[in-house]
């Protein structure tokens, strides 16, 4: 099973205004977003965790550069000693309910490919890594959390009691993120031995959990050393249960195919039923019907329900369901593109500005079929889970020490 451990992490001091400085995901992240960032506040993380182009080759440096000024500055503040930070979030979800989740930061063990303890949850689609790893070798530090989330029943008890309250923010979707810090030994070991005493799935990060490997294998090979910083990874870890996650879908958008033509490939494999004008609200309706649903460019829908005869042997998961029906025009050599869309609006707004040809709304994956993947050693299809809200970059930072240089 993993190791979970405390480290002594970075802050913003308490003068900075959290709601300024912190920021999305880097992932998410457009350069315009990063400039109206920027223009919020000048010590806004992204100037760190996001080395635009347009800096040149020397941005990652620069990077660099700005984050050991900013610790010289006491901008960013240095923990006195090595602690847990719980993590939470309040929010109201798509279905309109109150929620408020928790979760630990702390420095998880990275293994390698195929290895327990540490497991992927869905196929990844390609994506460069240079970037993030480039990113860690020049600031010799964990900006961003993985998120990953713990088979430990009972884990969330344990991070019930607040803890030292040190940030709190409100981001662009009004989500509250509020973190707290942990510093009392007992509590500690026993948070930490509960998230090593079961395995922890991958929920967001595979690509930056591979990156983390790949800079543990750098590290090892030019020190000759297995007990550095870079042996674990600064990881998010909540409980696997439905109180403690928010899951959306990720829906398919096709080019090289027409409405048409794709309705045509899916008709064996599910009843159709005109859904008329497709709206956000269309979200439920699929989970309601159990149905998930094709988008045309002019905004009307065909509802899809699955045969249940024609998936014998296919995961319960729509992004399952797809593959196989789709398998056919695979084989045959007919050329079309999929790509991944989280939102029914955004999906709507691609195929009215002819951004794409058709696209199919689906259904989100339940925790069941979550857990069954991890306990299963399973693989999703790629993007088959959207976990919300995304955590907030910046709150938290783990500095790789014993490997700066």
């Amino acid at each position: 099973m993993p190791r979970f451990e405390p480290f002594a992490a970075l802050r913003y001091s308490p003068d900075e205004p959290l709601d300024d400085v912190t920021a999305p995901p880097y992932d998410v992240l457009s350069p315009s977003d990063v400039d109206d960032l920027l223009s919020r506040h000048d010590h806004n993380i992204v100037a760190v965790d996001v080395p635009l182009d347009r800096d040149g080759p020397g941005r990652y440096d620069l990077a660099a550069q700005r984050l050991t000024s900013w610790i010289e500055q006491g901008v960013l503040v240095r923990d006195p000693s090595p602690s847990l930070t719980l993590y939470r979030m309040e929010f109201t979800d798509e279905a309109g309910r109150q929620r408020a989740t928790v979760g630990v930061v702390g420095a998880l063990e990275v293994v390698d490919e195929g290895a327990n303890g540490v497991l992927p949850h869905e196929r990844t689609t390609p994506k460069a890594k240079t970037d993030r790893l480039e990113l860690t070798r020049s600031t010799s530090c964990n900006l961003s959390p993985i998120w990953g989330l713990s088979l430990t029943t009972g884990l969330s008890e344990l991070l019930h009691d607040a803890g030292e309250p040190v940030g709190q923010c409100t981001d662009e979707d009004g989500v509250i993120h509020r973190v707290e810090r942990v510093l009392d030994h007992d509590r500690i070991e026993a948070i930490t031995s509960a998230v090593a005493s079961s395995s922890v799935l991958i929920a967001d990060g595979h690509h930056h959990y591979a990156i983390s490997r790949s800079y543990r294998n750098e590290v090892r090979a030019a020190s000759g050393r297995t007990d550095t910083d870079a042996e674990l990874t600064m990881t998010y870890v909540a409980e696997l249960v439905d109180e403690q996650l928010s899951i959306d879908p990720i829906h398919r958008v096709y080019w090289g195919l027409s409405a048409g033509e794709l309705l045509s490939q899916l008709r064996r494999f599910f009843v159709l039923e005109e859904a008329g004008r497709v709206t956000p609200h269309c979200a439920a309706e699929a989970i309601a019907r159990g149905a998930m649903c094709l988008v045309r460019p002019d905004g009307t829908g065909a509802w899809l329900t699955p045969r249940p005869e024609t998936f014998h042997g296919v995961r319960a998961l729509d992004g399952a369901y797809l593959e196989h029906a789709l398998e056919g025009a695979a084989a045959r050599g007919e050329a079309f593109d999929v790509t991944y869309q989280h939102g029914v609006q955004n999906v709507l707004t691609l195929l009215s500005a002819g951004d794409a040809d058709v696209a199919v709304l689906i259904r989100p994956t339940g925790i069941e079929e979550i857990r069954r993947t991890a306990v299963e050693r399973l693989l999703m299809p790629p993007k088959s889970t959207f976990f919300t809200p995304k955590l907030r970059t910046g709150l938290v930072l783990r500095p790789l020490d014993s490997v700066a240089t």
